[in-house]
This record gives structure tokens, C-alpha cells and sequence, in this order.
């Protein structure tokens, strides 16, 4: 690789956010920093009076976090709960006589996280730390969307080689699927079998990377694409799933 496309190799990667665990360490599954914050925003667009602002998601705790059950994606973090740490805008003034509290504001916004990472995602989030940084003037800048870097995510053409291309054939028939992207390189990443006596990957590892439809819990439809492929594959491979984007689904049409 060219020093020009190892840049904009890291720059796209650091778009996309830390690679967060998605789900429990079976799974097998992350989810690009950039994705779960493109969703948490959309949830939360529909609390009233308050806009989310910058979103950093993190690991709650390093020290107790687990060990992954197949090789994760480069630099991603290893399976934990998380901490959601957000700014976040208000209507009103909160110092206001009669006004709501900002404590119950920030709640309210704080049940909308937490609820929308869960049931939406399957992010652990144990954690949210909230930070108001300033007041919602007027309604045009209450519509206008919140600065945040943002990944390149682009549609990964079909694999030349007919072995990554039949995965992803299988990937692409699975329920919630929506397409294959290739931030980390390319949309199928296979990995065989070291041949050692004592190998470090006793067993041929296959990572996919996709964006999973909005309507669809991506948790969920991660655990599908790695028994779809576990199945298509024949050989037990190790399988690892890196969801790099959410579609808005037909709930925010």
C-alpha cells in the first residue's frame, strides 16, 4: 500500500470510531462508533426540548473486560459494558421558574440512550454521562445536525475471489442485510488455518463487514449472518461480523 492510500486508509478508519463489542463475547459481533451514534442520534431526535450532541462510547470499565470468542477486528475493543459519554443541547433555560428540571431532563435523555443502544443495537451500555453544553435558540437550530466525524461508508463491490464472493452471496441473503462495505479493507477477510503444531488460529477465521437495516435489531442479525456462514463454510471457521452502518428503516421515513 501507497503512502497515500495507507492516509486515507487511517483516516477513514478514525471516521468510523472506536470498533465497539456488540452484544456478549459469543457473539462474536462489533459495531463502528460512527453507527451506534448515527442511531442514538436518530432515537433521541423524538425526546422533546434537547438535542445530543458529541457521543464517545467506551469501554465502563478495561480492566474486567473479557475475551472475545473469535479474533476481533484490528484495534477493536474486547467485550464489556460500556459507558455513553454525550453533550447535549436544551430548549429552555433549566434556571427558569417552572421549567423542568434539568436533572429530570437529562433522564429523560439519559432512558432514551440507553433504551435505543439496547433494544436497537444490543449494546451493553451500563453507563451514560451527560454534559449540557448549551440552549436551543430557535427551531431551524433545533433541526440543524450535530458536527460529528463520519466514516466513509461505501458500498463494497462483489469479491473477485469465488470463495469471499459465495460468503458473500450468504451474507447478502440474510434477513437485515442491506449491503456489504469494505472500511477495514474489504467486505470479506479470510484468514486460514496456520499449519504449526501449536497454532495461534487453529481454525480458518472468515470477518465480514456490512450495514444491517434500521428496522432490524443489529445484535440480532449479526448472530444470523455468523451461523449463515458457519453453515455455507462447512468447515467451522471462526466467524467475526463488523456492522460499519444502520439504515434509518421505515420507522424514520
Amino acid at each position: 500500500m501507497t503512502a497515500d492510500r495507507w492516509t486515507q486508509a487511517v483516516r477513514q478508519q478514525l471516521g468510523l470510531g472506536r470498533l465497539l463489542p456488540l452484544g456478549l463475547a459469543l457473539d462474536g459481533a462489533w459495531i463502528t462508533e460512527e453507527a451506534a451514534w448515527s442511531v442514538l442520534r436518530r432515537e433521541t431526535a423524538a425526546v422533546e426540548g434537547v438535542r445530543l450532541g458529541a457521543l464517545r462510547i467506551a469501554l465502563a470499565d478495561p480492566d474486567p473486560a473479557g475475551t472475545p470468542a473469535v479474533p476481533p477486528p484490528p484495534s477493536a475493543l474486547p467485550p464489556g459494558p460500556l459507558r455513553v459519554t454525550a453533550e447535549f443541547r436544551v430548549s429552555v433555560d433549566p434556571t427558569a421558574p417552572g421549567v423542568e428540571p434539568l436533572p429530570a431532563v437529562a433522564a429523560r435523555l439519559r432512558l432514551a440512550v440507553v433504551s435505543a443502544a439496547t433494544r436497537l443495537l444490543g449494546l451493553d451500555v451500563t453507563e451514560v454521562d451527560l454534559r449540557v453544553t448549551d440552549l436551543l435558540e430557535d427551531e431551524a437550530e433545533d433541526e440543524a445536525p450535530t458536527a460529528h466525524p463520519a466514516g466513509d461508508v461505501r458500498t463494497a463491490p462483489v469479491p473477485k475471489d469465488p470463495g469471499e464472493a459465495r460468503i458473500a452471496s450468504v451474507v447478502l441473503a440474510v434477513p437485515g442485510v442491506t449491503r456489504l462495505t469494505d472500511s477495514l479493507g474489504r467486505p470479506v477477510h479470510v484468514e486460514s488455518a496456520p499449519t504449526d503444531a501449536e497454532p495461534a488460529l487453529p481454525r480458518r477465521h472468515i470477518r465480514v463487514e456490512l450495514e444491517v437495516s434500521g428496522d432490524e435489531r443489529a445484535v440480532d442479525v449479526a448472530r444470523a449472518v455468523r451461523a449463515a456462514v458457519t453453515e455455507a463454510a462447512q468447515d467451522t471457521p471462526s466467524v467475526a461480523v463488523l456492522v460499519t452502518a444502520v439504515s434509518e428503516g421505515t420507522r424514520h421515513r
